[in-house]
C-alpha cells in the first residue's frame, strides 16, 4: 500500500491487531528486513512497516536528505493512517530516524527501541561517507553489496545462511542509488546524545556484540544518556542482529514491548 506524505509516496504494510508498533529499517534495505519480527509480533500487535525515503517502493527524489526530513516522512505516514501514538522500533538508520522523531514528536512515541545505531558519529568518520557517496555515484550499488554483508554479519553466519545473504543482497541491489546517496548525506550528521535526556518514554537499546559499524560502546552511550532505558547485548551477532540472532532479538523485543504496553 502507498500513502502520499511530505511530498513523497510512502510504501507500507500493516499486519496484526493491537497496539501499533512501527518498524524502520537500515540503509540499503527495505521493510522486508523485518519479516521475522513482523511474524513474531503480529499475534499481539498491529505492526506497521514502511520503506524509508529513497528505499524499496517509496519515492527516491534527488537528495541530499536529512534525518529531520525522514522523521517528518514518518509523521506524515502515521498522521495519514490516523495513528496518534506508536511503539517505535528502528535499526541502524531506522534507529537514528527514531531518535529524531521522538525528540520532535514526543507525544506520539509510547516506547522506543533502538538497535545497532548511534546518537552521534566522530567527525573523523565523515570522510568514509563521502567516499561511499562517490563510489555509488560512479559505479552504482554493486560495490556496496559484499562489503555490507561483511560488516552486517559474522563470518560463520554468512557461511551458514546463504539464504539470508541472498535476501539481503537483493535488498541492497534493489535500492535506488539516488535514494541511497540521499540517505548517506543524512546519516553522519546525527548528533543528539546531549538531548537524549529529554526522552521520556521507556527505551530499549539492542546491540550485536560483534558489530563493527555501531559497536557496543555506542549503544552504551545511548543507554547512559537516556532515562528509563535498558540495554541488551546479543552475543554472536553483528550489525543486523535482528536477522543473525532473530530468536533472541524477538524475545528481548517482545518482553520489552509487553512491559511498555
Amino acid at each position: 500500500m502507498k500513502l502520499a506524505a511530505n511530498d513523497i509516496d510512502i510504501h507500507y504494510t500493516i499486519e496484526g491487531d493491537g497496539p501499533v508498533v512501527t518498524m524502520s529499517h537500515a540503509l540499503g534495505c527495505d521493510l522486508a528486513l523485518w519479516d521475522e519480527q513482523a511474524t513474531a509480533l503480529s499475534g499481539r500487535y498491529r505492526v506497521l512497516r514502511y520503506d524509508t525515503r529513497g528505499h524499496g517502493q517509496t519515492s527516491a527524489p534527488p537528495g541530499p536528505y536529512s534525518l529531520e526530513q525522514m522523521a517528518d516522512d514518518l509523521h506524515g505516514l502515521l498522521t495519514g493512517l490516523g495513528i496518534t501514538a506508536t511503539h517505535f522500533v528502528g535499526i541502524s538508520m531506522g534507529g537514528m530516524i527514531g531518535q529524531i522523531f521522538t525528540l520532535k514528536y514526543p507525544s506520539m512515541v509510547r516506547s522506543l527501541t533502538l538497535s545497532s545505531t548511534t546518537s552521534r558519529y566522530p567527525t573523523a568518520t565523515r570522510s568514509a561517507w563521502v567516499e561511499r557517496i562517490r563510489t555509488v555515484e560512479t559505479k552504482g550499488m554493486e560495490p556496496m553489496v559484499e562489503s555490507a554483508l561483511e560488516r552486517w554479519f559474522t563470518a560463520p553466519f554468512r557461511e551458514r545462511r546463504q539464504d539470508v545473504m541472498d535476501k539481503v543482497r537483493a535488498m541492497i541491489r534493489g535500492t535506488s542509488p539516488q535514494g541511497y546517496i540521499g540517505c548517506c548525506y543524512a546519516i553522519p550528521t546525527i548528533d543528539v546524545t546531549d538531548r537524549l535526556s529529554e526522552v521520556r518514554c521507556p527505551t530499549l537499546v539492542i546491540s550485536g556484540e560483534e558489530d563493527p559499524g555501531t559497536p557496543v560502546a555506542m549503544a552504551q552511550e545511548i543507554r547512559a544518556a537516556t532515562p528509563s532505558s535498558e540495554l541488551a547485548i546479543l552475543p554472536s551477532a553483528s550489525h543486523l542482529c535482528n536477522l543473525e540472532q532473530s530468536e533472541a532479538f524477538n524475545r528481548v523485543l517482545l518482553g520489552f514491548l509487553d512491559k511498555a504496553a
